[in-house]
């Protein structure tokens, strides 16, 4: 991993704001998420345009330009517009050459780690040399603004990563680890708007094409997955968890995060958080939480770094990787 760029939008939806819209509380949303604050894109702010920005961020800091780029795949569950691929907007807001593959992945709050593995094992066919990952979301476009239980968790906001091959051993992309179990997408899922229910009159009203989730079975599931996928990972690479500098979580909810550091006995303080100020943003999340990370000093050249993510589908994913700085 080059570098890794971010962005998010300017305005910033407080616990107080909402509580003026639902009935909830500062103090309601922060006990049970850990969620103070979130972004909301405007209007004519689409996922296409916040990936634009994260992505110049991270070719700027890679010191490459948009030539220079062979793949780009993006992870989006709110794509702009159904098709053609946000990718593919992307690439021409970038400026990327018209001769790469550019196409989405659709993996909810796994998308990242699911776009990353696909990447680079494109890349490991020998076709590409770099490519560009992003994750970019506007889930204020699907939330529900009249359901305390999900309105008050999601947010908006898009990163990027280059992803470069070197020659340099035992750095970069160790190991990943990918699954899904459609038997449970009605715990978390939006029915209307695709091709088996076409959006009405009567959808939009009764707002079906909004998010629906069972928390409470999100919650017990998402404990689970995103635990048992961090050990099986690390003994894939034959690590262990106190080799790790810092684990990125999916930033959907402290107390899922808190629950996974406990099962693997690992310190809150090698799970750096963020979504007190950004919620719950699906595939940008993990990009958005690294990127803080690095940026802070909380991870350096040559550590391990863990991402695990848990998200609709139901799919999760976990991503081990020593980070590398080469120099330009």
């Amino acid at each position: 991993m080059r570098a890794i760029g971010v962005h998010a939008p300017e305005r910033r939806l407080t616990n107080a704001e909402l509580s003026t819209q639902v009935d909830t509380s500062d103090e309601w949303i922060r006990t049970r998420s850990g969620i103070t604050e979130r972004r909301i894109a405007g209007p004519g702010e689409n996922p296409s345009d916040m990936g634009a920005k994260a992505a110049g961020q991270a070719l700027q800091r890679a010191g490459l330009r948009p030539e220079d780029i062979d793949l780009l795949v993006v992870a989006t569950m709110t794509p702009d517009v159904p098709f053609p691929a946000t990718a593919c907007l992307l690439q021409a807001k970038l400026g990327l050459r018209k001769d790469i593959p550019c196409f989405d992945v659709a993996a909810a709050c796994s998308g990242f780690i699911y776009a990353t593995q696909v990447a680079s094992d494109m890349m490991r066919s020998g076709d590409y040399r770099r490519a560009l990952v992003v994750g970019a979301e506007k889930l204020s476009s699907v939330v529900d603004w009249q359901d305390r239980s999900t309105c008050v968790l999601f947010g908006d906001g898009a990163g990027a990563a280059v992803l470069e091959k070197t020659d340099v051993k035992g750095v970069g992309l160790l190991g990943n680890l990918l699954g899904a179990d459609g038997s449970n997408a009605e715990l978390l899922h939006c029915t209307d708007g695709g091709s088996a229910f076409p959006p009405t009159e009567e959808s939009v009203r009764e707002r079906r094409h909004c998010l629906r989730m069972n928390g409470k079975e999100v919650f017990k599931l998402a404990v689970r997955v995103m635990a048992d996928s961090c050990e099986r990972v690390l003994a894939k690479c034959g690590v262990s968890s106190d080799q790790v500098a810092c684990f990125i979580p999916h930033q959907a909810n402290i107390r899922i995060i808190e629950a996974v550091a406990d099962q693997l006995k690992v310190g809150m303080d090698r799970f750096p958080t963020n979504l007190d100020r950004f919620g719950n943003t699906s595939a940008a999340s993990i990009p958005l939480a690294l990127e803080e990370a690095w940026r802070n000093g909380r991870i350096r050249h040559g550590d391990l770094v863990l991402l695990v993510a848990f998200g609709a589908g139901l799919t999760w994913g976990a991503t081990l990787l020593r980070w590398h700085e080469p120099k330009n």
